[in-house]
């Protein structure tokens, strides 16, 4: 459309600027809350799609707890051995934390005795014996801990104790170095890496890791009074919520001294599940949040555009009259909408930021990519073209006689 021909549509715009700012600012936020719901919508998804690293549907977890601490190595031997004798269970074993749990040790690490080259916090995995085969991580380099390398647990963890890291962290620590034999300080005592594991998630992802998901080291120890109370089932998956119904039951009867803990003696299928349930809930909201602003921002610009055609038969007719096509009518609304949509963009844009910059100081979310703007103008000026578009056909239908008679 040449500059000739936007004239009648600014003039437009100009008789009518209140309609014409209400409208825009309803772009303007429908702008702001879409690129900011889509940019947690994404995150969200992302975050639940999180690899764990080890064998889901294999694993399950008893936890007890409210027993005597001076108790543990018989809570434990009794309890193990009892769930080993379960029909279908392949292993059992001593475990501090599992994947979408509750939360383990967390420290921050050194890579130098003085100190003076941090790390980073990371999340230690503490497991007894079996239990990092059982889990079903993937060795990339080195070796899983052998037998004797199993010790009894200091305060946290071992002492000098050998390691396993994640891929992610090998590279963080020593970028293009090979990380076996390394050592890392921590907690008063300091580890050597024994190997490398593709992934392992943090017991609780996206629960403030400081910089990956992956942020886990696997620390072999020896069940005792520091660890005691969650054990890590391995059995066949298609007999595992047979083989949890039974150790459920099982641990009841061969610890009744303890409480069973309920909610943490699942499958950890179920555990992510119950972990992400927030984040499957907060998106149902999103998403209902943008259908619901989309739909009124579309009922608004069909209403506007509805009006502006019932106002507008008289020009309609003499432009039909002095020669205009349908097709130049109806090019007319849509020129006018994809102006007013245009206006109520770029002001989303800045009201986008701006939330999000809220949302950065108030609940430490990221900054807003820059990428999901031009996706959010692109999906309102299609919503503005198809909401404008029943108006504009009716008004490209209006004959010019008949135009003319109403007028």
């Amino acid at each position: 459309m040449s500059t000739l021909q936007l004239h009648p549509v600014l003039a437009a715009l100009r008789k009518h600027r209140i309609a014409t700012v209400v409208i825009a600012l309803e772009i303007a936020l429908a702008c702001a809350v879409l690129c900011n719901a889509c940019f947690l919508i994404a995150g969200r998804v992302q975050a639940m799609h999180v690899q764990s690293g080890v064998d889901e549907r294999a694993l399950g977890t008893i936890k007890l707890e409210g027993f005597d601490p001076q108790q543990a190595n018989d809570l434990n031997a009794r309890v193990m051995a009892g769930l080993r004798a379960l029909p279908g269970v392949r292993s059992v074993s001593a475990i501090g934390a599992v994947p979408f749990g509750e939360s383990g040790i967390k420290a921050g690490v050194h890579l130098d005795a003085a100190g003076q080259q941090p790390g980073g916090v990371v999340d230690f995995y503490v497991v007894g014996p079996d239990a990092a085969r059982a889990m079903g991580v993937r060795l990339l380099s080195g070796r899983m801990p052998a037998p004797d390398e199993y010790m009894p647990v200091a305060q946290f963890v071992p002492k000098e104790a050998p390691v396993l890291i994640t891929q992610v962290l090998a590279k963080h620590f020593w970028p293009d170095e090979d990380p076996l034999g390394k050592t890392i300080w921590a907690m008063d005592t300091h580890f050597r890496v024994i190997g490398v594991v593709d992934h392992l998630t943090v017991p609780q992802p996206g629960s403030g890791e400081e910089k990956d998901a992956d942020w886990s080291i696997v620390v072999p120890a020896m069940p005792g009074p520091q660890l005691a109370g969650k054990y890590l089932l391995h059995a066949n998956p298609e007999d595992l919520p047979r083989v949890m119904r039974d150790a459920r039951a099982a641990a009841l009867k061969l610890a009744p001294d303890a409480v069973l803990d309920l909610d943490q003696s699942r499958t950890i299928s179920e555990l992510r599940e119950a972990f992400f349930l927030s984040d499957r809930v907060m998106t149902g909201l999103l998403i209902a949040v943008i259908l619901a602003l989309l739909g009124t921002t579309a009922l608004g610009i069909v209403g506007l555009a509805s009006f502006w055609v019932a106002q507008r038969r008289r020009q309609i007719g003499v432009r039909r009259a002095l020669g205009a096509t349908r097709r130049d009518i109806l090019r007319y609304f849509q020129v006018e909408n994809f102006l007013i949509v245009t206006i109520g963009i770029v002001l989303g844009m800045v009201l986008a930021y701006a939330i999000n910059m809220t949302l950065m100081s108030i609940y430490e979310l990221p900054r807003l990519p820059v990428l999901y703007l031009p996706i959010g103008a692109v999906a309102l000026w299609i919503l503005g073209q198809l909401a404008v578009l029943a108006p504009a056909l009716r008004a490209a239908a209006v004959p010019p006689v008949a135009a003319m008679r109403s007028a």
